[in-house]
């Protein structure tokens, strides 16, 4: 069956959608469960990660080679449960993570603003008695919308809100709980959707190449380098403006890796 990566709106019904989902297909649901897991494989204090995650990266974050050992650290963590292919994955961009892979569902729990507005402030039992929402709670679904947008966007390069990233897009003022579950089981058991070799390779590719970047930004040497990293079959190409004899042999030692190809990439005019 498919993996099924979901992207959600703040008070849109996502988290709950995926909750019933692994469970109705006995999946494993990745959630606030994986920061845990990074911070605990890599070395990361997990306040550091929840505050990353949760908001749009400061300029401080954007330089700061804890930042782009979270990224490293978050992507190998996911990729390695993706290999599985028997997980919900809930946000972290995970429709980019695992784009063109074949056997991966990405889907886009949606509502509209106001509504989502209506139902963070029934849900906290703070308005009761109140004929609309409180501008706090307006102000709290707004500013989540631009943090997620904003962290998606520098992290990965993408809207996250343009339906062309995913197969399916609910609308849970009109479809159920219930009924998107359904629905996406369904879509889930198709058999466009069932693992093959092709893409269980490209998710080896892209974990071990995940790996090199954990392994770049936890060297001193290397850490605050722009490297690019690709990987295919335990081939790794690294890509860089500068010298990369050290990001080369740091490479090397990353288990998987039978080979490190260098590239070199011109700078960008102006910076010659």
């Amino acid at each position: 069956m498919a993996i099924v990566t979901i992207s959600s709106e703040l008070g849109a019904g996502g988290s709950e959608i995926g909750a019933a989902l692994a469970k109705h297909l006995e999946y494993r649901y990745l959630d606030r469960e994986v920061i845990a897991e990074a911070a605990n494989r890599y070395g990361l204090a997990e306040a550091k990660l929840l505050r990353l995650d949760e908001s749009k990266p400061s300029l401080f974050d954007r330089v700061d080679a804890e930042g782009r050992l979270y990224v490293a650290g978050i992507r190998a963590v996911l990729l390695e449960f993706a290999q599985s292919n028997d997980v919900v994955l809930m946000g972290r961009g995970g429709q980019w993570l695992l784009q063109h892979i074949p056997h991966a569902l990405h889907v886009r729990v949606s509502a509209p603003f106001d509504v989502r507005v209506a139902r963070l402030a029934q849900q906290t039992g703070g308005e009761t008695g109140r004929t609309s929402p409180s501008r706090a709670f307006i102000d709290v679904v707004r500013h989540d919308d631009a943090g997620r947008a904003g962290r998606i966007r520098y992290l990965y390069g993408v809207d996250i809100r343009d339906p062309a990233l995913y197969h399916l897009v609910v609308n849970t003022t009109q479809v159920a709980t219930a009924a998107a579950v359904e629905l996406l089981a369904t879509l889930a058991r198709r058999p466009e959707f069932t693992p093959m070799e092709v893409g269980q390779r490209t998710l080896l590719d892209r974990k071990l190449a995940s790996l090199v970047d954990v392994a770049l930004a936890q060297n001193p040497e290397t850490r605050k380098r722009r490297i690019i990293v690709e990987a295919a079959g335990g081939v790794v190409t690294l890509g860089g403006t500068a010298d990369l004899s050290r990001a080369e042999k740091v490479a090397r030692d990353v288990p998987g890796v039978r080979e490190v190809k260098i590239v070199e990439i011109e700078p960008p005019p102006g910076l010659i």
